[in-house]
């Protein structure tokens, strides 16, 4: 799923619950945010990130891999990229809840000099006090950027955490081209606005494109289209959180209309853009509480 619990003692009241998100400092290849609704709240879409979370009240819900899912209180969310899921609160009484989006990256970066594959968790919630202690280090404070050192640490602990709810051990990835996959996701991030063509790539990384195409999804979980596509989206929905009108960031991150825009960002997070910075608003008049979580 695509949101967060709340972060101190201060609990929703056992009424409706006011829908909202908050979003924290960024750091680059990880977004956090914080997020309260009640019914259903996003569509299926999928992501190009891990999304890991923990749910803080009421019951979490969504489709994902064939079956519906429940989180309750405490429970972790572990949804691997490229999957389809939706999402909402599955009870009246609403629901809280925070979640982490790590870009793959990161984990392969951990993981490199073990020469193994990314993690997967075949199993989207279950029960980890240590893992859910791990994320909320990350999640309790919204209001407060990231420190790289600290940042070190717990993307190592959250590898350690996710290889020990992956169905299958991490598998050898061997000859990898690991330096030739970085070349193309620096070049497509330096110019996510603009179309970037398979040519171009080749170019700088010496690599045909189905060569590229094989080794890019093994190094980061996607196809090189897809990860330039979310870069994209990933700087409009910046754009729109920081007040700029749909249409102009639309327009400066690329996409040939507002409607081209809004069909990819739905699929992205699951509502469209206008929605999205509805909700961000009303997270900001709400003023979620931002101090220490309950859960730390």
């Amino acid at each position: 799923m695509c949101t967060e619990p709340s972060t101190d003692g201060r609990a929703i009241t056992s009424g409706a619950i006011a829908p909202g998100i908050v979003t924290a400092p960024a750091f680059p290849g990880i977004e956090r945010i914080e997020a309260q609704f009640a019914g259903n709240a996003f569509e299926p879409h999928r992501h190009d990130t891990y999304a890991l979370g923990v749910t803080i009240k009421g019951v979490q819900t969504f489709s994902y891999r064939g079956e519906r899912r429940f989180s309750l209180p405490g429970q972790v969310i572990v949804l691997h990229p490229d999957e389809e899921h939706d999402g909402g609160a599955g009870t009246d009484h609403g629901l809280q809840y925070r979640m982490l989006y790590l870009e793959p990256s990161l984990l392969f970066d951990c993981l490199e000099a073990a020469r193994i594959g990314l993690p997967f968790v075949d199993q989207p919630v279950f029960n980890d006090p240590v893992l859910a202690g791990t994320l909320l280090a990350a999640l309790g404070e919204l209001d407060r950027e990231l420190d790289e050192l600290f940042v070190d640490d717990f993307v190592s602990r959250v590898a350690d955490g996710l290889a020990r709810h992956a169905g299958a051990p991490p598998r050898p990835l061997g000859s990898i081209a690991w330096q030739r996959a970085r070349l193309a996701r620096d070049y497509l991030e330096a110019h996510a606005t603009r179309p970037v063509t398979s040519g171009e790539l080749e170019a700088v990384t010496g690599l045909d494109r189905f060569q590229l195409a094989r080794h890019f999804r093994a190094a980061f979980a996607t196809s090189p289209h897809r990860y330039l596509l979310m870069r994209r989206l990933q700087q409009a929905r910046a754009m729109i959180g920081a007040g700029e009108a749909l249409a102009e960031a639309a327009f400066a991150t690329g996409f040939a209309d507002q409607s081209h825009f809004n069909r990819h960002f739905k699929k992205a997070y699951g509502m469209t853009p206008g929605q999205w910075a509805g909700l961000r608003r009303e997270g900001v008049r709400q003023d979620f509480p931002q101090g220490r979580s309950a859960w730390r």
